[in-house]
């Protein structure tokens, strides 16, 4: 089956289930990444990994670290370092708001997914207080009482 070199807008690529349980997040941003080309070949083929990926500043700049992507099999001497830092692509009065709450509250800036949009890969990226571990169990236990009642409601009716 012959596929579309432009993925549909929204397609998620990679996503870091485990951040939304570990930081509470503050604010979501979209950003761009700066890819290599056997970069955005492994992306299509969802070859990406966030589990371990972080964002922290180098200078003035902001970069995506330790998000691995495998190496394009077709790319051969062109090939790509798997987890190399790449630069996330911001507006410059983005990137000194989210360094100024980095430094003044001890906030962290997290990746949340990867996605296609416009024929582009972008990064959703948020800025995120650790969650302490009193704060993680109460999220559980909300869930599993809405699980509760919501089944209590079904056999209801």
């Amino acid at each position: 089956m012959p596929r579309s070199t432009k993925d549909k807008d929204g397609h998620v690529f990679a996503a870091n289930r485990r951040a939304l349980h570990q930081y509470a997040v503050i604010e979501r941003l979209e950003a761009g990444i700066e890819l290599y080309g056997s970069e955005v070949k492994s992306i299509r083929d969802n070859k990406i990994s966030l589990g371990e990926s972080f964002c922290q500043f180098r200078g003035d700049q902001l970069f995506l670290f330790q998000a691995h992507i495998a190496e394009y099999t077709l790319a051969h001497a062109r090939n790509h370092v798997t987890t190399r830092p790449r630069k996330l692509l911001l507006h410059r009065r983005e990137l000194d708001r989210l360094q100024d709450a980095i430094k003044l509250q001890g906030l962290t800036v997290i990746p949340l997914k990867v996605y296609a949009k416009g024929g582009l890969i972008k990064a959703e990226i948020a800025l995120c207080r650790g969650k302490k571990v009193h704060d993680k169990r109460a999220v559980l236990k909300e869930r599993d009482q809405k699980r509760e009642m919501d089944r209590a409601k079904r056999e209801r009716t």
